[in-house]
């Protein structure tokens, strides 16, 4: 339930919030600080699911702020190109439309009727490729591994419970 909550706040912050400076190096720089604070906020959120009562649930948690977040930056500076320099896409995007052109990107099917026209737009459309290489790649093997950690931390006192017993008990 958090998860949804989280995701429903996300997107309701993208949808409120004053959109309209312009594309600038800050512009770039926020979407890379961006980047840089949702490793920080996965980093995080790894070593609490390795440490948590049930780290399944954690990590889908985890997943369901994260993802949104990652999406919702993209989506921001895509959406704010397009604003600086109308030629950057092949239509003008709404919120929605930045929104629907980072999804595909981001799940590599490209629907192909919004496509980078620039060649600015198109290094930040090959740079969320790369990133959601890493992400997917990266991220979710350290999920797992989190996850596979806060079993056998579950498991570790029951393990050393039963080693602890005496002879007699068995």
């Amino acid at each position: 339930m958090r998860s949804l909550l989280s995701a429903a706040f996300l997107v309701a912050v993208y949808y409120l919030l004053p959109l309209d400076s312009a594309f600038t190096t800050s512009t770039v720089l926020g979407l890379v600080g961006g980047i840089v604070a949702v490793a920080l906020l996965l980093s995080r959120q790894i070593r609490k699911i390795s440490l948590s009562q049930r780290p399944e649930l954690r990590a889908m948690e985890t997943l369901g702020t994260t993802l949104p977040l990652y999406l919702l930056l993209f989506a921001t500076t895509y959406f704010l190109m397009d604003h600086s320099a109308s030629d950057s896409f092949s239509e003008p995007l709404s919120r929605s439309d930045a929104l629907y052109f980072t999804v595909p990107v981001f799940s590599t099917v490209g629907f192909g009727d919004i496509s980078p026209r620039s060649e600015p737009a198109r290094l930040l459309a090959t740079g969320q490729m790369t990133m959601n290489l890493l992400l997917v790649g990266v991220a979710a093997r350290l999920l797992v591994s989190a996850v596979e950690q806060g079993r056998t931390h579950q498991d570790a006192p029951a393990v050393e419970g039963r080693s602890g017993e005496s002879p007699g008990a068995q």
